[in-house]
């Protein structure tokens, strides 16, 4: 059976549990549960944490309680991006309360004589990214030796973005190190691999994936090509309040730029958010969306980390994430706090058995729908839409028509294939198989050709006579 467990039944400091009792903290999650008193007892620990689930204080709290504010480095955690790096350092003042520690950040696209600055004038713990802190380290502003706690955040994504050469570099200068605690939401086997090399015998902590909490939200799925994603991606927009915050999530930085450009000539006001950004941009950028002044953001899965926003009601996947676990922390970006949200996907052809395995993997009951309908007031779709015959194509680019005609006033297939070729102008290779059945004719067309073909049987008669064709699904 089940039964929670308060903070006030470990003997925290009090320091930490008046922290605790500010912020109105009174149970720990499962993984706060199951993590910290191993931690405390200075054992090393890997965890299996997804974002939503509490890990910061997992790791947190057991770090916090072991430094003490001599302005002399004694914690390091290392995170994928610039973003969670701030994320992280700002719950760990939130958590310290009164300790007095000092808690610096240290990641790119920042001063570094500033960032050295800060450094020389004492620091307890530093959380931040890879790179920079190899850079610092190099420099002489950070003395990696002299620490003995070590936190790894996130790091399926550090394997993902090729940081562990990184990692393994600082992890040989640590000479003091005494505790490493390493939290990652899967476990890839280069990342068991990697604990074993520089873990003493640590402890596995697995989360079951049904305990995830993933937030009580209306989820929809979209079948639809990528031709009319924007159509459909307007349709959902103009449906907002002027309350209401979005998030749509790309797949590449590439993505996010194009949809920016194509959402700000049809006149909605969205940023983008990515990579190649500089710092002092996307903070910018994060700073106008946390104060309602950008009421839409275009991001990246890596660029979205740490976007906690309570007023985000609807998140879209324009593309739909590679990985399960991405899918989880995109649509954990809406109904906070109780608040209503919702999660569009918008899905091709292609990535339909994407969705089946995230809608297994975690039994998520997404509702398969169509493009919701302008709303009161509106008549015209912002985007337009497009004729799209991809989705129905088959692997050679060729689309099956069906005309209502039979083969008794149709002729035969030959007469069929030449009255196309004739009327599209087009070379033979665009026409393709031509059968019948009782009442109908078939006829495959290459994609390029389907709108046009449509528009002739349109406008001229065949076998003398009008002749309808639809798309056959």
């Amino acid at each position: 059976m089940f039964t929670n467990t308060r903070f006030d039944s470990w003997d925290l400091p009090q320091h930490l549990l008046d922290s605790l009792s500010s912020i109105e903290w009174e149970f720990a999650t499962q993984v706060q549960k199951d993590t910290i008193p191993l931690a405390r007892s200075g054992r090393d620990v890997i965890g299996q944490a997804r974002t939503g689930s509490g890990k910061t204080a997992a790791f947190g709290l057991p770090l916090l309680e072991r430094c003490q504010p001599t302005g002399q480095l004694q914690a390091l955690v290392l995170a994928p991006t610039r973003e969670l790096a701030n994320q992280v350092a700002q719950e760990f003042q939130t958590l310290q309360g009164d300790t007095g520690l000092s808690i610096q950040t240290v990641y790119g696209g920042t001063d570094l004589e500033k960032q050295a600055k800060h450094l020389a004038g004492g620091v307890d713990i530093i959380v931040g990214t890879p790179g920079r802190v190899m850079d610092m380290t190099e420099r002489g502003h950070i003395d990696l030796e002299s620490l003995t706690l070590f936190c790894l955040d996130e790091a399926d994504r550090m394997l993902d973005m090729g940081f562990f050469p990184d990692i393994m570099w600082v992890v040989e200068r640590m000479k003091n190190r005494e505790q490493t605690l390493l939290f990652s939401a899967t476990f890839p086997q280069e990342i068991i691999d990697a604990a074993h090399e520089f873990m003493n015998d640590p402890e596995f902590v697995l989360t079951n994936s049904e305990e995830l909490d993933i937030p009580p939200i209306d989820m929809f799925s979209v079948k639809i090509g990528r031709a009319n994603k924007l159509w459909a991606l307007g349709r959902l927009m103009c449906r907002m309040s002027d309350e209401d915050q979005t998030i749509i999530f790309c797949n590449t930085k590439r993505m996010v730029d194009l949809a920016v450009q194509r959402l700000n000539k049809h006149r909605f006001v969205v940023e983008g958010l990515h990579g190649d950004l500089s710092q002092n941009q996307r903070e910018k950028i994060l700073g106008r969306f946390k104060e309602g002044e950008v009421k839409t953001i275009v991001a990246t899965d890596v660029a979205a980390r740490g976007i906690d926003v309570d007023g985000i009601t609807l998140v879209v996947n324009y593309d739909l994430p590679v990985d399960t676990d991405s899918f989880v922390h995109r649509i954990g970006r809406t109904g906070r706090i109780g608040r209503k949200g919702a999660a569009w996907s918008l899905v091709s052809r292609d990535d339909a058995p994407q969705l089946s395995k995230i809608m297994a993997t975690y039994g998520l009951d997404i509702l398969s729908t169509e493009v919701p309908e302008l709303p009161e007031g509106i008549d015209r779709d912002p985007v337009k839409r497009q004729d799209d015959f991809g989705e129905t194509a088959d692997v050679f680019g060729f689309v099956t028509l069906q005309l209502n005609i039979s083969q008794s006033d149709a002729g035969s297939s030959r007469s069929v294939a030449n009255w196309f070729q004739n009327s599209l102008r087009c070379d033979e290779m665009a026409i393709g198989d031509v059968h019948f059945d009782a009442d109908s004719t078939f006829i495959s067309i290459h994609t390029s050709k389907v709108g046009l073909a449509l528009k002739a049987l349109d406008k001229h008669e065949m076998a003398g006579q009008k002749v309808v064709g639809t798309v056959a699904e």
